[in-house]
């Protein structure tokens, strides 16, 4: 074996778990996006990006903004831990940009959700979760 053979081995497998990663954060926002339609809400955005940060969905329904993001993991507490205080100031600060073009009058109101899903793609809904 080659010095080489291993370092291209380990890359390929931090490929395949990152790509592994990314279609599972997928799915669980298709997952999650359906769940608030039929719960009435109206998607107003995906994977929304500003100069503070990107929420991952946005949905509106009557004068409200549901700004949601999404974690994924083995279980509901796993994926909870991967919600960070700073990831959570980012969502702030992206949620007040986004905020400030889309009602810039102030008429509405926001609230900033978590949504977890499992493995087995369940979701825990955590309205207001952030911002408190």
């Amino acid at each position: 074996m080659v010095l080489g053979d291993t370092y291209d081995g380990a890359q390929a497998a931090r490929r395949a778990r990152g790509q592994a990663n990314y279609h599972a954060g997928q799915a669980a926002e298709a997952i999650v996006e359906q769940k608030y339609i039929r719960a009435g809400y109206r998607l107003a955005g995906r994977r929304w990006r500003g100069r503070s940060g990107e929420i991952d969905l946005i949905f509106t329904r009557d004068s409200i903004f549901a700004f949601v993001e999404v974690k994924s993991s083995r279980s509901h507490d796993a994926a909870a831990m991967l919600l960070g205080p700073r990831q959570q100031r980012r969502i702030l600060a992206a949620a007040a940009e986004y905020l400030a073009s889309a009602d810039p009058a102030g008429q509405c109101e926001a609230r900033i959700d978590v949504s977890l899903v499992n493995h087995q793609g369940q979701v825990k809904f955590l309205q207001n979760a952030i911002g408190h």
